[in-house]
């Protein structure tokens, strides 16, 4: 199963989109791990970053456009933030896909919410 291609892309499933084209969609993250969770993946089924190649030029480019892009507000709000990727046996959805994350984290790395200590 490709969670992004079956759900999102699909339009099966409704997401907070914040950039849509004909190559790619950014989204906020359906369950997100951190304050700020954005989720950057091209339409097209390409399953990680180690499988790109030179034909994939014009994505590659609008990728990153779109990373820089949304990367600018946050980093002014937050002092900074994470973009990532993960390959592999890393990845949950063998979906190319980018997250920018910023903020709280709000889920450990299994998924769990984190609770804050009452004062």
């Amino acid at each position: 199963m490709d969670f992004y291609c079956d759900e999102i892309i699909s339009g099966k499933m409704t997401v907070d989109k914040i950039v849509e084209t004909d190559q790619l969609i950014a989204f906020h993250h359906t369950q997100p791990y951190w304050e700020v969770h954005i989720v950057v993946v091209p339409r097209r089924h390409i399953e990680s970053l180690a499988t790109l190649d030179s034909t994939e030029e014009g994505l590659m480019l609008e990728l990153i456009q779109t990373l820089a892009e949304l990367t600018q507000p946050i980093s002014s709000i937050y002092g900074g933030c994470r973009v990532s990727t993960n390959i592999g046996s890393y990845q949950e959805t063998k979906h190319l896909h980018w997250y920018i994350h910023a903020g709280k984290r709000l889920r450990d790395e299994s998924g769990a919410p984190i609770h804050s200590p009452t004062p």
